[in-house]
């Protein structure tokens, strides 16, 4: 076996297993997919032992694969906690990645992270919206917005508060069609909603009556195209309350509908003494805790 494998083979392992094909990788990766190919075979020639099956199917992990996984993810972190070292020369700069909802991607964090780089010029900014929950344990994202608890103990976890969410619509919408005095009024407006429910909806959903599928004559499963609904005066949906009181949206039935988002910053231990990183984290829970006081 040859004791002075390039680190670039081992990317490419954990970047294939990571991903589940050599062309996903690839693009994680930013190199052409020939090269991820040539990256691999060069490893399995190196270690003297098959690391994938081929298959019309794609690449297939062996048990040599799958073993070697947890070695190369400590190689990276290992590589990321020097990179990050190093950049904390000469003040906070590199690139940290963000994930948030796709609500407070593009309603809240824009003028956070504005300031953010007027402060920090230096610090490059990776903004990932996606309502499911990115796994910071495995470098999918530097911080997160959550909006749940974090349960991994390796977390830096800041609560922010509660974000309030209730049934609002535009003064128009309900100037035209009345404002609904009870739950049962509800059967008589365009509701606007989801289309494909997931685990966490269905339980939502149990807690407010009237709000299921078959009842909305709008649905989306974009947050954000749903916020374009109700804006537009299309009906009456689900909103965050600082968010409305932004945009003039009419809150309805506050008494029945009405639920409590706990809301945490959220960055992996290793990050903390990354300049770059604590000082994107302070800037968002700065920027938070002014949202959720709004």
């Amino acid at each position: 076996m040859d004791n002075t494998i390039d680190w670039q083979l081992y990317r490419s392992l954990l970047a294939v297993l990571r991903e589940g094909s050599l062309s996903a990788a690839a693009r994680a990766m930013g190199i052409a997919q020939p090269t991820v190919g040539r990256h691999i075979d060069a490893l399995e020639a190196a270690l003297g032992m098959a690391l994938f099956t081929r298959s019309q199917g794609g690449l297939l992990p062996t048990e040599a694969a799958h073993a070697l996984r947890p070695f190369a993810e400590a190689m990276a972190s290992n590589a990321a906690a020097l990179e990050r070292m190093a950049s904390n020369q000469g003040g906070p700069r590199g690139v940290v990645r963000v994930t948030a909802s796709e609500i407070v991607g593009v309603e809240v964090l824009p003028p956070i992270l504005a300031a953010l780089r007027e402060q920090h010029p230096a610090i490059t900014i990776e903004l990932m919206l996606s309502n499911r929950a990115q796994d910071l344990l495995q470098r999918e994202a530097d911080i997160a917005v959550r909006m749940h608890s974090p349960q991994q103990t390796q977390l830096i976890a800041r609560p922010i508060g509660a974000i309030t969410l209730g049934l609002f619509a535009t003064p128009d919408y309900l100037a035209r069609r009345g404002d609904p005095a009870t739950v049962a009024a509800l059967a008589e407006h365009s509701l606007i909603g989801f289309d494909q429910p997931t685990a966490y909806l269905r339980e939502t959903a149990k807690l407010m009556p009237g709000i299921a599928r078959e009842n909305f004559a709008l649905r989306a499963d974009s947050d954000v195209a749903q916020l374009a609904l109700i804006r537009a005066g299309a009906g009456i949906g689900f909103c965050q309350l600082p968010l409305a009181q932004r945009t003039g949206l009419q809150r309805v039935l506050p008494l029945h509908y009405t639920l409590a988002m706990h809301t945490w910053i959220t960055m992996h231990e290793d990050l903390r003494h990354s300049a770059a990183c604590k000082a994107v984290f302070d800037a968002l829970v700065a920027g938070m805790l002014e949202y959720v006081g709004s």
